[in-house]
């Protein structure tokens, strides 16, 4: 694939795996993208993962026609980006591998060595001469490591960028941008949205053209839309106006009033309901959910004192990823002595800005005409 007249695409398609990370699944696989630069000098932008290593190199030598990288540039050590830096280093003795201080001890980590002979250390700032293309590096810690850098081509104006603007999904295969890129960066970057604000800051100063992460298509028109987009994600503000219900039910009752709140919250015209059965769902659907719409409802059982398992998972994953800004409101029921709405306020102190609605539905066992009056209330509260 020819990104420009002199940046061609190495990467390799996954469809043999089932959960990325072991955790997300991706029904339609996933890219690990690398790139070459040719001009006087020859480089290598990162490796893939460790089952695609023949594939890769093939490539690699088929795209420079028998000539020698003199660089290859590691930009993030996860493995399914690093695991092939030993056999690159092996088949290319002369090269020089380049990255940061933090990724050379990474390597010793994985390796057994940091390739002291061969390695050229860059921060923040720091510059590698091609001929024409000229690399400007940029530090991106905690985008997701501590160790990533990113790289602008100042010749074509492209931004080589990590695991920012990733997304699931193999490259062979169409679907929308946004929802696996969302459902990507929510999971696996949202927790360090101060540090993508830092780096979009950076990026904003760069006449950048196309943005070619590690992961999904090489974006070249409309970047603003994927620039706007991470802004939104990384600040942690509301994308799209809407409810969502999360719950857990056992003997029903709980889904019977989950179902009433949605119906009524659809005839008060809110403008989107999304409802999740955390049981039965795929749960990193969920959290996107939860981060991309602005209201959010939590309705369980108590359990053992607490709340029910897949909801305690449930916030789990949201606290992690540093859940704010958001409205919430709550629906719980016990049969001798609810304490859900108590233990989901204690889970969440630590979030910033939430406002939680007046209205808290409390179930005894069974649904009341007491309780579908509160449930109208609720629904009006969050349709305002």
């Amino acid at each position: 694939m020819e990104i420009t007249n002199d940046i061609k695409y190495v990467g390799v398609n996954d469809h043999e795996i089932d959960l990325f990370e072991g955790q997300y699944i991706v029904e339609n696989g996933m890219a690990y993208n690398s790139y070459v630069i040719t001009d006087d000098k020859i480089a290598v932008m990162d490796s893939v993962d460790a089952r695609f290593g023949e594939e890769w190199l093939t490539n690699i030598k088929n795209t420079l026609n028998g000539a020698a990288p003199d660089y290859f540039i590691v930009q993030h050590m996860e493995p399914d980006h690093s695991a092939n830096i030993a056999s690159f280093m092996e088949a290319y003795k002369e090269t020089t591998i380049v990255s940061s201080a933090k990724s050379f001890a990474m390597m010793k980590q994985f390796f057994g060595t940091d390739y002291a002979d061969r390695q050229v250390v860059v921060k923040d700032g720091d510059t590698l001469n091609l001929g024409k293309h000229s690399l400007t590096f940029v530090a991106a810690p905690m985008v997701h490591w501590p160790e990533v850098i990113v790289t602008y081509d100042s010749f074509d104006k492209v931004l080589f960028s990590a695991d920012g603007f990733g997304k699931f999904g193999a490259l062979d295969v169409e679907e929308e941008w946004a929802c696996e890129a969302r459902r990507y960066y929510i999971g696996i970057v949202g927790k360090f949205g101060v540090q993508v604000q830092n780096l979009l800051k950076k990026a904003a100063a760069l006449d950048i053209q196309a943005i070619c992460p590690l992961h999904g298509p090489v974006l070249k028109e409309n970047l603003s839309y994927y620039l706007d987009l991470y802004h939104t994600w990384s600040s942690y503000s509301v994308e799209t106006e809407g409810v969502v219900i999360a719950y857990s039910s056992v003997y029903g009752n709980t889904k019977k009033a989950v179902g009433l709140l949605a119906d009524k919250l659809r005839e008060k015209g809110c403008p989107k309901v999304v409802v999740n059965d955390l049981a039965r769902c795929d749960m990193a659907e969920a959290v996107e959910d939860a981060f991309r719409y602005g209201k959010l409802v939590l309705a369980t059982i108590t359990y053992n004192g607490d709340v029910f398992p897949f909801m305690r998972e449930f916030i789990h994953e949201l606290t992690e990823r540093n859940y704010q800004k958001r409205t919430i409101g709550l629906i719980e029921n016990g049969s001798w002595a609810p304490a859900a709405a108590r233990q989901i306020h204690k889970m969440l102190e630590g979030c910033k800005e939430l406002t939680f609605t007046e209205t808290t539905v409390k179930i005894m066992s069974a649904l009341t005409e007491e309780n579908a009056v509160a449930i109208d209330a609720l629904a009006d509260e969050l349709c305002k």
